[in-house]
This record gives C-alpha cells, structure tokens and sequence, in this order.
C-alpha cells in the first residue's frame, strides 16, 4: 500500500488516507493560523481503499484536516458525517491540544461544522533519520516511570518557561538527578496527542496521564510545543547521559469512547475498520474506554508499526511499553502470542532490537497474560507488586512467595525453555497509590476525581502504620519510613528489571488518591522543594550497590544450583539463625522473615547477604561464615551482632580478609 498520511516534496503536498467504506474523501487546507477554511479538495481512490491527491505549490507548515462521507447508520458501524473535521491519522504535529466539546459528538445533521473545535494537523518534512544505535537499556536495569507534565511542573531549578515540557527532561538538574538513580532508562507516560474524556470538563478536571489518545504520531503540544524535534533533541541529550528513553503509547483504544463520544479521525474515516466491533454490531470494549482499536485489521497493523518505526528513526528511542498490550495479540477477539503485529514487531528491521514492553491485561475475555507474551517482551508483573505488598503488610503464609519474586518469578517466566526471567518488578506505578502512600492509607481516598470515592480499586494491599493519612505522631512518622526503605530495597534486591515510579524516591504523595488520571495539580505535581531527601539517598545507594553487584542485576532465576565453574550456589535460603529453611519453615504462616545469600558477589567469591526482617520483633541474625572472609555492611552502617530492627532490609557483603586475597593472587 502507498505511503499515507501528507508527503512534503519540493514541488507540494501529497496527501492520502485509507478507507475502505467512504465514498468520498476529501483534504480541508487551512491559513497559518489554522482559523479559516480556504480549500476543500476531494482526493482521487487509487486502490486497496487508499484516497490521495498531489496539492502543488503547498509546503512545510500547510494546515489541514480530512472529510470523509457515505453512509450514516452508527447501528452498523458507519459514522460518515463531512461536517467532522478529521485528523489525519498520520499526522506527526497538530497546532493545538484537542478540547473535548459535546458538539464534536452530534449526529449528522444535527450540528454544525467541527473544524473550529479541532486541531489541525501540519505537514512536516521529517528531519533526517537519527543514525541507527543499539538501544542503551538492558533487562534487568532501572526503568524510571516519568509522567512528563508532572514531573517538572514545580522544579525550582527548571526554568519556568520550560516546566512540563520533554524539553525540561534535558536540563542539567533532572540529567543529575537520573544519573544519581542510576536510571538506565526513563519511560515517559504517554506523550501523543490525547483528549479529556467527557465527563471531566463538568468537573473541572483534565486528563492529566495523557492514556486517551486520538491520534497515535502527533505529540501533545502542550508537552512537546517544539514538537518531534522537542522530542528527538532530548533523546539525544539523554542518551549522551547514558540513559535510553522508553515512549509508553497506547494502541488499544482512542478518545473517540464509546457511541456517545466524539468523531475526531479513525470512527469518521472508517470506523468498522479501525475499531472491533461485537457479532451484534457493537463496538467491543476490551479496554473499558468505549471502544477496542482493530490490531489485527492489515491497515491498522501497519498504522502501529509505521508509528513505531517513526519513533525510532526520527527520534532514536530505545523502545516502548505497550498500555493493554493484549488488545495489540487479539486476532478475532482472542489473544495470540504469535499474532501478526506482535511476529511484526520482532521481525521488523528497524524494531527487532528494540526494547519491548507489555501491560500483560485487558479488561477482555482471557485478558490476562502475564507470562506468555513473546520471549522479546519484558513484561509488567503484578504477581511481584501484590505479593511484595503482602508481606510488608504483615499477611500470613508469604515468605514463599517472596522469595519466588525475589528470584525472579520463575512460576510465571520459566515456560518454553526461557532462561532469563522477563518481569518488570515494581512495586508502585502510575495507576494505584504511590509507595509512600501504601504506607500511608489504608484505604483509598479519590474524593477530588468527583466520583464520591468510587473509581479506582477498593483493595490497594495497604496499611497505615495505625493512622489514615497525616500524622504527627513521631512513631507513625518512623514506622512509615522504615516501610518505604523496605519497599525499595527488596525491589532493587530483586532479579529482573525493575521499575520505579518518578518521585517514589523520596516520599511523593498523592494524599491516597489511587486513580489520579484527571489531576493536574498539585495531587500530581512532584514536589521537589518538600521530598524526603533522605530516603533519596538511600534509594541512590540501592541504586549504586544493584548496579555494581551483578548478582542483582542478573536476570537469570535463581536456583540454588551453583553455576557452571563454580561451587558456590547461586542463592541460599536461610532463617534467621543461618540455617536453611527446611519444608516446615517454608509453610510456616507465621515466619516473616527471610535470608538470602546470593553467590559470588564480588570477584566471583564473596557472598551477598540480604537479610528481610518483616516482623515488627528485632531478631539476632546469624550468616554463615567461611574461613579468610568476613561480612562488612554494603549499603549504610550495620552491625549483625546486635539485634536487627523489626521491619529493616540490610544487605551484608561478604570480601576476603588481606591474607586471603594475597594467596589468592599467589602473594605469599
């Protein structure tokens, strides 16, 4: 099929669209300002459903939209209306942010022309192509979850001018902050062009985490107002830090929501192609959003790749995360781990070394997949993030459980002779509470969405120390405390890729609101001058030992055999007392608490000791000494002699005493 979407040549515009049903399609061009209509040009059908038309004399910058019209029967799934202005699916930059307006909604013949509610798109000609670089990320890294707005809106050393823009993410003061995490690679929340969803307006509300997308190229232009070249220098600027950059995008759904919602681009051009639609002629809602995006429809199949091919070559992007990622393996409705845009992925020149990440759940039938997406995609474990939150709150029966996510979540990664594990372990994300709330609030607190409290989920897996929310009691202060520093060393303790959440670092709240989508203020806004700067040094120092101990980093699973040329173990499992857990230990309901020793940790010899005391009880703890080594505190100060504190991770390094390593290098 021809190239789609508006090609800038020397001598003018070509633009095409794809539909199979409209009868007619036509290209609206706009002034500079993008205020008045002073073409309307029908394109010519050229085969296989694409539309197009050379426009001569056009350039760079040329405003315009599509219109299309044939038969209006939304009962069928034929939404034909040329009063709605459309999107160009294609498009790489629009003028403006879309506003969601109820007339964009109106029935043919019921309202007016939408060209003044909409953005335009504006042609551009691509730069040339970022040259081609592996990308900087590698499983088992730190992934930075970055909601862009959010994240810099209250930074006092950004200028303002560029707060909550990609553009702040290049600035010397967020670089320092990465590269103290030691981020290996930051993912941006959606950065595309989306729309409120309708409800929100009313209550004064917008979407502030950008997941309800129109289009799936156009950047937003209130994130990116320097558009892809914002987007691309950034990138740039970031990987000469040594941190790669993951787009998170959403392919399963659009803003157009259900039959009530809005024409914007896809239902207008042919909405029974583009969206999957139930054996009654409804549109299917796998996605909880209204409507399910077609993936395994031919030309929505190259939309997507075309999109992802565009990210990497204009802008040289690591890779993506990939929002319901079983919507993109549905063939007919059912998930295939072979479907064609998924083989595509892996196949593609351009994309098959590039970092691939799935949300392995839908809302549809058989929609949760964890575990059995193809062995290039990393995968986001909720197994990890509920069973980890179960023990820190105290549940009975987990120290199994812990130790399966810390070795790697073998039981979910383990199948078809895989040898690495493929979880994104985390804790806390964008969707649910923050870490430090988890500590915090019991129980979720989502008044400020205007829902009375009853969006979000009711089980969060959190406790609060014995007070909901605030607390001036120094006790509770500390507990939570103890609580977060625990959280975050058993994630940076854990095999596999890890991901933390911008802001969890040092303390961000969201005042227990665990569905904050639609606030953009400061429920969301991080708040640099307030956060815990120590508990950010602390997550550094996790961050240092993780990355220069490559018994964490490793993503292969532990096992408890000793790898090949040694005679160390790859792991053992002790209680407190320096033995190893036996049968009764394991199913005992009341143990929390759990040693594990990770082999060569330092010169392949010395032994890494993560000691998890999940009772409130301090305990003496007991590790197994070998003769010419000792034990020494590998993150802060510790001392094992005495009694360790209820509710604590430390982590103990085992290094050969001088004597020891002199005979080792044949000193004598």
């Amino acid at each position: 099929m021809s190239q789609l979407g508006a090609t800038v040549t020397r001598d003018g515009i070509r633009f095409a669209a794809w539909s199979q049903a409209a009868r007619r399609l036509w290209v609206s061009i706009f002034n500079e300002q993008g205020n008045r209509e002073i073409e309307r040009l029908e394109l010519r059908p050229e085969g296989e459903g694409v539309h197009a038309l050379f426009v001569a004399g056009l350039g760079p910058g040329t405003r315009y939209g599509f219109r299309a019209d044939g038969d209006y029967a939304p009962e069928r799934g034929l939404w034909f209306d040329p009063a709605k202005l459309l999107t160009d699916p294609y498009a790489v930059e629009i003028d403006r942010s879309y506003a969601y307006d109820w007339r964009l909604a109106q029935r043919r013949g019921e309202g007016a022309d939408t060209a003044p509610l909409m953005p335009k798109a504006i042609a551009v000609a691509l730069p040339k192509p970022v040259q081609a670089a592996p990308p900087l990320f590698q499983p088992g890294d730190l992934i930075y979850e970055v909601p862009v707005r959010a994240f810099t809106m209250l930074h006092p050393d950004v200028p303002e001018k560029l707060r909550g823009t990609v553009a702040a993410l290049a600035h010397p003061a967020i670089i320092e902050h990465l590269k103290k995490l030691g981020v290996g690679a930051v993912e941006l929340m959606p950065v595309t062009a989306s729309i409120d969803e309708r409800h929100l307006p009313s209550l004064g509300l917008r979407n502030a985490w950008g997941y309800n997308p129109v289009t799936f190229m156009a950047l937003d232009p209130r994130l990116a107002p320097g558009g892809i070249m914002e987007l691309r220098n950034t990138v740039a600027v970031l990987r000469r830090a040594g941190i790669g950059v993951i787009l998170d995008l959403v392919f399963n759904h659009t803003g157009e929501s259900d039959r009530l919602g809005p024409t914007l681009s896809l239902r207008g051009l042919d909405n029974q192609a583009y969206y999957r639609h139930t054996s009654d002629g409804r549109l299917a809602n796998d996605t909880g959003t209204g409507n399910t995006v077609a993936c395994d429809h031919p030309v929505v199949r190259e939309m997507v790749l075309d999109t992802l091919r565009h990210f990497v070559r204009d802008t040289g992007v690591d890779g993506f995360r990939f929002d319901l990622a079983p919507i993109l393996g549905r063939v007919e409705g059912t998930f295939d781990a072979e479907a064609p845009l998924l083989k595509a992925m892996r196949e593609d020149v351009l994309l098959a070394e590039r970092v691939l990440i799935a949300e392995p759940w839908d809302i549809g039938l058989d929609g949760y997949q964890l575990g059995n997406f193809p062995p290039s995609f990393l995968e986001w474990n909720d197994k990890y993030r509920d069973d980890i939150r179960r023990f820190w709150r105290g549940d009975a029966g987990m120290v199994g459980a812990l130790a399966t996510r810390l070795a790697g979540s073998s039981d979910v990664f383990v199948a078809k002779g895989r040898n690495g594990s493929r979880s994104v372990n985390f804790i806390a994300a964008h969707d649910g509470m923050t870490l430090a709330d988890i500590v915090r609030y019991e129980r979720k607190h989502n008044e400020a969405n205007g829902e009375q409290n009853r969006d979000g989920h009711n089980e969060n897996l959190s406790w609060n120390n014995g007070v909901e929310g605030d607390a001036d009691d120094p006790a509770v202060a500390a507990a939570r405390l103890n609580d977060q520093r625990a959280l975050l060393a058993t994630l940076f303790a854990s095999r596999g890729t890890i991901l933390l959440t911008a802001g969890d670092e040092f303390g961000r709240t969201q005042q227990g609101n665990n569905n904050a989508y639609a606030q953009d203020n400061e429920i969301t806004w991080l708040d640099w001058a307030g956060r815990d700067q120590a508990l950010e040094r602390y997550t550094a120092l996790l961050s240092t030992l993780r990355r220069a101990t490559s018994v964490l980093s490793d993503t292969g699973f532990l096992t408890g055999r000793s790898p090949a040329g040694s005679e160390m173990p790859d792991v053992a499992w002790l209680t407190e007392t320096g033995v190893p857990l036996n049968e009764q230990s394991w199913q005992d309901p009341q143990r929390h608490r759990l040693v594990m020793i990770l082999g060569g940790a330092i010169d392949g010899e010395g032994r890494l000791a993560v000691i998890i005391n999940g009772d409130r009880r301090a305990c003496m703890v007991t590790l197994p000494e070998r003769e010419g080594f000792f034990w020494t505190a590998a993150v802060e100060a510790a001392d094992i002699s005495r009694p360790v504190s209820g509710r604590t991770v430390i982590f103990m390094i085992e290094q050969a005493q001088a004597g020891t390593r002199e005979k080792r290098n044949g000193v004598s």
